[in-house]
């Protein structure tokens, strides 16, 4: 099925690589084939450009980046697959008719059992511990094809202890301090040493974290109004109780699942979500008359369960952008921003790009930006032809405005006109969720004397894809 799966560090240097079947075309060195998997995926539209004509440098023929397809054939005829996780790049390569969903999703659970296993998923820790990942992928692939791909199920033939390090965030996106994971939650699910040896698990808490997480998905039109709107949202949790004890998770008394079971008249606090699926160790006896989840939780990080809502929502950010001819080679953008969400709440990292016309000479921004915004800035990066508007915190019930001037090479013109936008935004909030659904209750089923574990929960709403059409 595989030839051979590999881990890359961003600048490309070859982390982890198992051979499953000799690839004639590799040539003199086993890790030739990751080095050119590498320029392919890093310069991938200056090869692609090269290939199917002259065009700008680093961009498609219409002006736009394009990022990698997670699937793609390479001139030696294997077809290489890959996926992303915390800059890392977990790939493969295979020559065979093979099911790209299939392949895709064993090297995301080789990640997740990776950090399940280092306690977090980066450079260092995979270095740090490559006697123990390399047993674990011997577990999981034999011969190229997969095998044990739990958490669980791969305790039992695993015998080296993890190196705890520090962990990292990610680099490539900044993260807020109040949404980021704690750092309890990096352990491993097995026993620990340190760099010198000592074990670092002998006086561990009870603790379980617990995370709703919800990706916004909006297009708006020019005039601000919702085009159209869904909630990609699930319920994260890792566990760290002693004997594994039955758990009771209770979701809103008002939950309804299904927009044809909701009520027809007006159902105010009502949480309607349009489709549900449960990871399968739930027990969801309970579920239908009191909203409650029983589970034993396995190892690791898991999904208890994902959901969907789709329709209208109150989005927490409402985007208003103009454009003002201001004279045959120039106008004039104005894009508002307004908060949509109660005061106590703010978003983290804002990003809002705006692409411009690949004729632009110049562009010049001003702010108009509240006195509580952290740290506002703009500016029109000339090599992508975009502007870039950052905020590190946009407090709820606020506006904040930016006005572009953009003077091109050329008169403007219908099409060019049509080169401006769309607006895209980046976000996230700390403590807050868009489809109002609430963990009530977090707690052992039975009574255990002496037993109180630790219990974290946190709320974090993301932008997948937040865009505003010009």
């Amino acid at each position: 099925m595989i030839s051979s799966i590999f881990v890359l560090s961003p600048r490309g240097d070859t982390i982890l690589s198992k051979m499953y079947r000799t690839l004639p075309e590799v040539g003199a060195h086993e890790r030739s084939h990751t080095v050119a998997f590498f320029r392919r995926i890093k310069f991938w539209n200056d090869m692609n450009n090269k290939e199917v004509g002259d065009g700008e440098k680093g961009k498609d023929k219409d002006g736009v980046k394009r990022d990698p397809p997670p699937v793609f054939v390479m001139p030696d005829g294997q077809s290489y697959l890959h996926v992303n996780r915390n800059g890392l790049i977990f790939g493969c390569a295979t020559g065979k008719n093979v099911s790209p969903c299939t392949v895709i999703e064993l090297l995301s659970r080789i990640a997740k059992v990776f950090k399940d296993y280092c306690g977090t998923l980066s450079e260092e820790a995979i270095r740090k511990n490559f006697i123990l990942l390399y047993e674990l992928l011997d577990e999981m692939v034999d011969y190229g094809y997969p095998q044990v791909t739990r958490t669980e199920n791969l305790k039992a033939f695993v015998y080296n202890e993890p190196i705890v390090v520090t962990s990292v965030p990610n680099t490539g996106k900044m993260i807020n301090p109040k949404t980021a994971s704690a750092n309890a939650v990096h352990k491993p699910v097995i026993g620990s040493v340190n760099a010198k040896g000592k074990s670092v698990n002998s006086n561990q808490k009870n603790e379980i974290f617990v995370d709703i997480l919800e990706r916004l998905n909006v297009i708006f039109n020019n005039n601000g109004y919702i085009v159209n709107s869904t909630i990609d949202g699930c319920i994260q949790m890792k566990s760290y109780l002693a004997g594994n004890p039955e758990l009771r998770l209770a979701l809103n008394e008002d939950l309804v699942i299904g927009k044809a079971n909701a009520p027809s008249g007006p159902s105010y606090g009502a949480v309607v979500l349009d489709d549900v699926s449960f990871h399968d160790c739930v027990n969801l006896t309970e579920f239908e008359n009191a909203r409650t989840l029983s589970f034993f939780p396995p190892d690791g990080e898991f999904v208890v369960l994902n959901y969907r809502v789709t329709g209208e929502y109150r989005t927490p950010f409402r985007i208003f952008p103009a454009v003002e001819e201001t004279g045959p080679r120039s106008f004039e953008i104005t894009v508002m921003v307004r908060a949509d969400m109660e005061s106590s709440h703010f978003g983290a990292n804002v990003a809002v790009e705006l692409p411009l016309p690949r004729c632009t000479a110049s562009a010049t921004c001003s702010l108009m930006s509240s006195s509580n915004v952290g740290s506002p800035s703009a500016e029109f990066i000339l090599a992508d032809k975009k502007i870039l508007w950052t905020m590190k915190k946009f407090p709820g019930g606020s506006e904040q405005t930016l006005k572009v001037k953009v003077t091109l090479e050329k008169a403007c013109t219908s099409q060019i006109r049509r080169e401006i936008g769309p607006v895209n935004m980046n976000f996230e909030i700390p403590m807050f969720n868009v489809s109002n659904l609430n963990v009530r209750y977090l707690r052992i089923a039975e009574n255990m004397p002496g037993y109180s574990p630790y219990r974290w929960v946190r709320y974090v709403t993301q932008s997948y894809s937040y865009v505003c059409r010009m």
